[in-house]
């Protein structure tokens, strides 16, 4: 793949900076390419891809950011690198971009936020999401062998759908025979979700769960849920625990916020891991 996007990429807004990347490999602008609406074929959507992996895909799930949020294609680069994966970060929003400059200041009232919870609603986005997991493992979309999945902040609830075992083929949820949306999920503080999510992922789906103390969206009783659940469901799981920070953290790394950006990091680097070890057995 060139090093080069095929088209511009968008500046950073106000209010966050490339430093805020300290750290990683990268800084300044992602390297891979956006792609028009459909381009993948059984999708619809635009997409950012990087990596050339021909085996091993994963799929992001953005947040409110959208799509086009710099951090979140720098992210895709590394998860490209780092896991040896072919990365892409499809426009679920269709199109609708909220200023991210209004989303980092918490100026909710400039954003028309009815509008976008009624276009993005999950009963809307649900099955274009689940349509682009499975055109990646199809012929005609890359073939790819494993698919892992990883969701932030409105992602998140998506990414528990993506693990649901009634995608498997067989009869009930605990005769599944292996034929996944996706082999391994994980999530960053993760909002939408609902104990039922939680509950009908499948065994045969590795979920890892990233957690910042502070988050009105994911809330404890939903993180308690999280971390009794998968186990005893006997789900391959990992949670991991990342105090002082809040909700977005993952995503902003904003390195004005105590923690942030080392929680980017690191929340980065477990991602890494866990892709690895379950797309690639190491």
């Amino acid at each position: 793949m060139s090093s080069s996007s095929s088209s511009a990429q968008p500046e950073l807004p106000s209010g966050i900076s490339r430093c805020c990347l300290t750290g990683f490999r990268w800084s300044g602008t992602p390297t891979g390419t956006a792609l028009p609406a459909g381009s993948i074929p059984g999708t619809t959507n635009a997409v950012y891809k990087t990596g050339t992996n021909p085996r091993v895909a994963i799929l992001i799930i953005h947040d409110i950011f959208g799509w086009t949020f710099p951090n979140v294609r720098l992210l895709a680069d590394h998860y490209a690198a780092e896991a040896n994966a072919t990365v892409f970060v499809p426009d679920f929003f269709g199109g609708f971009v909220c200023p991210p400059e209004l989303v980092l200041a918490e100026r909710w009232a400039e954003i028309d936020i009815a509008r976008f919870m009624k276009e993005n609603a999950r009963e809307v986005r649900e099955p274009e999401i689940f349509a682009f997991a499975k055109a990646l493992k199809s012929a005609e979309g890359g073939g790819f062998e494993k698919v892992g999945a990883v969701g932030y902040c409105y992602g998140g609830w998506a990414i528990f759908r993506l693990a649901a075992a009634e995608h498997e083929e067989g009869s009930g949820y605990s005769e599944g025979n292996g034929k996944k949306l996706v082999d391994a999920v994980t999530t960053g503080h993760p909002t939408f979700v609902t104990r039922e999510d939680i509950e009908k992922v499948s065994k045969n789906v590795p979920v890892q769960v990233l957690a910042p103390e502070f988050d009105p969206r994911y809330t404890e009783e939903l993180k308690t849920h999280t971390f009794v659940t998968p186990q005893k469901l006997g789900v391959p799981f990992e949670y991991s625990h990342f105090p002082g920070v809040h909700h977005g953290c993952f995503i902003r790394g904003d390195e004005r916020k105590e923690g942030e950006r080392e929680a980017m990091v690191r929340g980065k680097n477990a991602a890494v891991a866990w892709m690895k070890q379950w797309l690639h057995g190491n």
